[in-house]
């Protein structure tokens, strides 16, 4: 297809399904790819068989694809070849590094992946030194610098490995989309990590402080709300609601205890919905568009975890919206002063919230459940996951050594 590229054709160019081209009639060997998944970029041509990607649109405006084009095509008439393919220039029209992100990278991947604003964040505060450099000006050597700075201030090699993770996939999408021609990490090796780690779960004593922490919590909320209230009273203002005949006399509890026998993560617990509650089949569930792995899955309640949803059902006296909603009814964002006022009362230290999902698998695993019945209810995409709890099956390696 042949055509004068401006502005509105490269907008209505449509996805088919196959790739096609459409040729500059202004500049004889410019023209535009369009993939079978809809990427397009500016490539220029010189000879049979010859040609090169210029860059991605959108990212290259058109003009400066036509003046990277003559240059190509003026090079390739004087030397036979472009001086960008015989010496491996690269354009002075490429981005650097931070325009790359926020005009591609970014938008790109928060159409196709959850978790835009922890990736911009992690992206913007740890990668400073080499924001301003042109794209295809940054080495391995560069990137090598940064992660030994992070591990000489102290960060675990796992985190630095998931911190060169944000910015390997940035490289990623450069290549794939013709803007630089290697990938700078191509031969950084990650840092070895032990892949199963320490697994943190509550012993039986902290089980049960845990538990003492969460009653008393509660008794001295009542406690202050009926000190409160007598003070009201005194001065003929309006009194609040009582706690006394409550259940429940917030969030915290019901939270916690759904948490510890449904291995829920925080997230889809604060996603949860009353309708996704049933009742009657005992189960709760977990929507994909809310879960970390885009799988919606069905989670038994035990006795525990259902009367617990039920009295605060009863307490909340609704049943759409939110099952533990914000003060304002919306999307609750964060428990943790509690949390660590919690941890703090019951004296259990080094426990996260998350390590309640850990608490759930442990326990499952260590009353005889097959691995891939936990790795089911805790919505891992991996058996690998699931494999740290594995040396918790009772038993397991004593009875196969005897074997032997």
């Amino acid at each position: 297809m042949k055509g004068k590229l401006t502005a509105k054709l490269l907008a209505g160019l449509q996805v088919t399904g196959r790739e096609y081209e459409v040729h500059d009639t202004t500049i004889t060997g410019l023209f535009v790819r369009l993939t079978a998944a809809g990427a397009r970029s500016y490539v220029v041509t010189w000879a049979r068989g010859r040609k090169k990607t210029l860059g991605r649109v959108g990212i290259l405006t058109l003009e400066q694809a036509r003046q990277e084009a003559t240059q190509y095509l003026a090079e390739a008439r004087k030397h036979g070849e472009p001086t960008a393919v015989s010496q491996g220039r690269r354009g002075a029209t490429l981005p650097s590094l931070r325009e790359f992100i926020a005009d591609a990278y970014l938008p790109w991947f928060k159409a196709h992946h959850r978790g835009h604003e922890k990736t911009a964040h992690t992206l913007t505060k740890n990668f400073n030194t080499i924001m301003p450099q042109r794209i295809d000006a940054i080495t391995g050597r560069d990137l090598e610098q940064i992660r030994t700075t992070w591990l000489q201030a102290g960060n675990k090699p796992a985190t630095v490995n998931r911190k060169m993770g944000s910015i390997s996939g940035v490289f990623s999408r450069a290549v794939e989309w013709g803007i630089i021609m290697d990938h700078p990490m191509a031969k950084l090796k990650q840092l070895k990590v032990d892949s199963k780690g320490v697994v943190r779960y509550l012993s039986a004593d902290e089980n049960r402080q845990l538990r003492k922490a969460l009653d008393a919590r509660q008794d001295d909320a009542r406690t202050d709300r009926e000190s409160a209230n007598r003070w009201r009273a005194d001065r003929g203002r309006k009194m609040l609601p009582s706690l006394a005949d409550r259940m429940f006399t917030d969030h915290l509890k019901p939270m916690v205890l759904v948490s510890l026998n449904t291995g829920i993560r925080r997230g889809e617990l604060f996603n949860l919905e009353w309708p996704r509650v049933n009742f009657s089949t005992k189960t709760l569930t977990v929507i994909g568009d809310t879960t970390k792995t885009i799988e919606t899955r069905h989670i038994p309640l035990n006795k525990e975890a259902l009367e617990a949803l039920q009295e605060w059902q009863k307490q909340s006296k609704k049943k759409s919206g939110y099952v533990f909603p914000s003060a304002d009814g919306g999307r609750l964002e964060d428990v943790k002063s509690s949390w660590l006022g919690l941890l703090e009362r019951a004296e259990i230290t080094g426990f996260r919230w998350h390590d309640m999902r850990h608490d759930f698998a442990s326990r499952l695993v260590m009353a005889g459940v097959p691995l891939n019945t936990v790795r089911d209810l805790l919505g891992h995409s991996d058996i690998k996951m699931t494999l740290r709890y594995a040396h918790l099956a009772p038993d397991s390696k004593a009875a196969a050594v005897e074997l032997i």
